[in-house]
């Protein structure tokens, strides 16, 4: 028996447009390996922080800012303006026959950039594993998929950021 996933994705979309997007990658298992919280606050251990590290290193591989992103125990939540500002954020996705498109053609996908952060930090991890004593993960690290959100609009845009900066404190509660 063949096992299909279906996609999360937007049928159709271009996911290299100029476009601030929401995602959410989690931990294989949801492991909390990232660090700790203590009083509403994360705490990255080293593995936190060289997730963090490899988040910030995406500006340099892509044409893409890293707006916000906050590590928790099992999973990142990261705001990717790939190009865009609100204005764009909510515009359609056409300006006067035009596709807004980040970067050279063919631009980098949201996918592409969530990829790469995957293997890079699975890649370093790994290399720790190896020479810091890390503990091994089991069989993967990063869940297959992610959960990513197009922001269409300024309202869209602050309500985000504003359960990023409150994650740490509502963390455990609908677990």
């Amino acid at each position: 028996m063949e096992y299909h996933r279906q996609s999360i994705r937007l049928d159709g979309f271009d996911y290299s447009e100029k476009r601030l997007y929401f995602v959410t990658v989690c931990t294989h298992t949801r492991e909390e390996i990232f660090g700790s919280i203590t009083d509403g606050k994360m705490t990255l251990n080293d593995v936190g922080k060289m997730v963090d590290k490899t988040i910030k290193s995406m500006e340099n591989k892509f044409p893409v800012l890293i707006d916000s992103c906050q590590i928790m125990p099992d999973h990142v939540h990261v705001v990717l303006n790939v190009g865009a500002t609100l204005v764009v954020a909510h515009n359609e996705n056409k300006n006067h026959g035009e596709i807004y498109r980040a970067g050279t053609r063919p631009a980098p996908t949201v996918g592409d950039i969530v990829g790469a952060f995957k293997s890079l930090s699975t890649n370093e991890y790994i290399h720790h594993v190896k020479n810091d004593d890390w503990p091994m993960f089991d069989h993967k690290l990063w869940q297959r998929n992610y959960f990513e959100h197009i922001i269409r609009n300024e309202k869209e845009y602050y309500a985000i950021i504003q359960y990023i900066r409150d994650n740490p404190i509502h963390y455990g509660e609908n677990q």
